[in-house]
């Protein structure tokens, strides 16, 4: 069986693939922007630290009610 054919949402990418269609020619694609080392630099420190920073500030009370819901969403049924 054929697969159905995905309906674009976005009016602006619907309108640039008219206009591709229309002209006969592609739009060109903005070139991949780099991320900034520096940045990603510090982005991962602080997400190295807040698991553990989070975890040293919870109860054990809330740490197991935390664990529940992540079991309890894990064994959903879908």
């Amino acid at each position: 069986m054929a697969k159905k054919k995905k309906n674009i949402r976005d009016v602006n990418v619907l309108a640039s693939h008219i206009v591709e269609q229309a002209t006969g020619e592609a739009i060109p694609k903005p070139l991949d922007a780099t991320k900034n080392p520096a940045a990603v630099a510090l982005g991962r420190l602080g997400g190295l630290k807040g698991g553990k920073a989070r975890a040293s500030k919870l109860t054990p009370e809330q740490r197991k009610e935390i664990a529940r819901k992540a079991a309890a969403s894990r064994w959903r049924k879908k």
